[in-house]
């Protein structure tokens, strides 16, 4: 069964395929390098445009280097919105990079070097901004030591539950929980609802905006696997174009995870920053299928918080490998009994109070 309608990702799935054939963090994000550089001059035009009427400026950490040109260029006073955490500490390595420990000397020497990678990316971009902007020339590095003495505040937007704000981080470094509102009443298609009230709840099954080498390989493989775990499948299309056959089965396009995933037995995902959010809020056990960037931290988190039996990365996943986690996921009460008990918790946060309390002073 199939509902809704995909927008065009022909643009980006063949370079996101390229992806692939880098089978380690430091691999991607070498390849990933040299594919935003050919973007970033593409997107300078408009970050300076929307700046024009902005008041404050809220910066992604994919986009920092730049936006602190326009903010300087401005005179805007700004802050940083992250959805992972990025700034260099002893205890965990660099999320881009993978989930081994280097120790806690070892972290923090990769976080840097993870710094100055993402400086690299935009030096050349951000050098003719401000000769653009009129500002005197002013390395990448020095920009960050400079940001880094006026502890200049970052916001992330996950919560403390998930992952602790780091001991070692400097002031201005905060957690602030998750942001985007929860709306559990928003309306699934008709037809995924006559699914859904047709039988147990099913498993989610979807890769958001990851792309994969062969996915009619992939779709095939994850039908086995839900079927040998004895449950029904909801499968997303996405980016990947994975699509499912069968009365047990039913490919979606767009939908409210908000109100798909508490309808779900158990979300298996990419491990993507929000998508994981997104299943914890919704109290149901995952299965995370890592495939590149944060996403294996991610992945280690959930394990770790319990509520997840295992990873499953997608390079080298079969059938029966993932079976065995979704059977594990449906079937141990544990998992559900820990994925419920957290959501209630993380129900109680207000990640978007401290952002706000921030703009304001701002």
């Amino acid at each position: 069964m199939t509902a809704g309608s995909r927008g065009d990702a022909a643009p980006y799935t063949g370079l996101g395929r390229g992806l692939h054939r880098n089978s380690t963090g430091i691999g991607r994000l070498a390849r990933m390098v040299g594919m935003t550089r050919s973007l970033v001059e593409r997107m300078t035009d408009d970050l300076v445009a929307a700046a024009g009427s902005a008041d404050v400026l809220l910066l992604s950490s994919s986009l920092g280097p730049l936006g602190h040109a326009v903010v300087e260029g401005h005179g805007l006073p700004s802050m940083g919105v992250y959805l992972q955490p990025l700034s260099p500490k002893r205890e965990f390595a660099p999320p881009v990079t993978g989930t081994r420990s280097l120790g806690s000397v070892g972290n923090r020497l990769a976080g840097r070097a993870v710094d100055v990678a993402v400086d690299q990316i935009f030096a050349d971009a951000t050098r003719a901004l401000r000769t653009r902007l009129g500002l005197p020339p002013l390395g990448s590095r020095a920009a960050r030591r400079a940001r880094e003495r006026r502890d200049w505040q970052v916001h992330h937007g996950f919560s403390p539950l998930v992952v602790p704000r780091p001991r070692d981080w400097r002031p201005g470094l905060g957690v602030a929980g998750y942001w985007w509102p929860y709306d559990q009443d928003r309306q699934l298609p008709d037809e995924l609802r006559n699914f859904l009230d047709e039988g147990p709840p099913p498993v989610f099954f979807g890769l958001g905006s990851a792309t994969v080498p062969d996915a009619q390989r992939l779709g095939e493989e994850v039908v086995r696997a839900l079927r040998a775990a004895g449950v029904r499948g909801v499968v997303q299309r996405g980016w990947a174009g994975l699509s499912v056959t069968g009365d047990d089965m039913f490919t979606v396009d767009e939908v409210p995870h908000a109100a798909l995933f508490p309808r779900m037995a158990a979300v298996v995902h990419h491990a993507g920053a929000g998508t994981t959010g997104a299943t914890l809020r919704a109290g149901v056990p995952a299965v995370p299928v890592p495939i590149q960037f944060d996403e294996a931290f991610w992945a280690a988190r959930l394990v770790s918080l319990g509520v997840a039996p295992a990873a499953v990365p997608l390079r080298g996943l079969t059938a029966d490998a993932l079976g065995a986690a979704v059977a594990r996921a449906v079937t141990d009460p544990a998992h559900t009994a820990r994925a419920r008990k957290l959501a209630d918790r993380l129900g109680g946060e207000d990640g978007v109070r401290p952002v706000l309390t921030a703009v304001d002073r701002l």
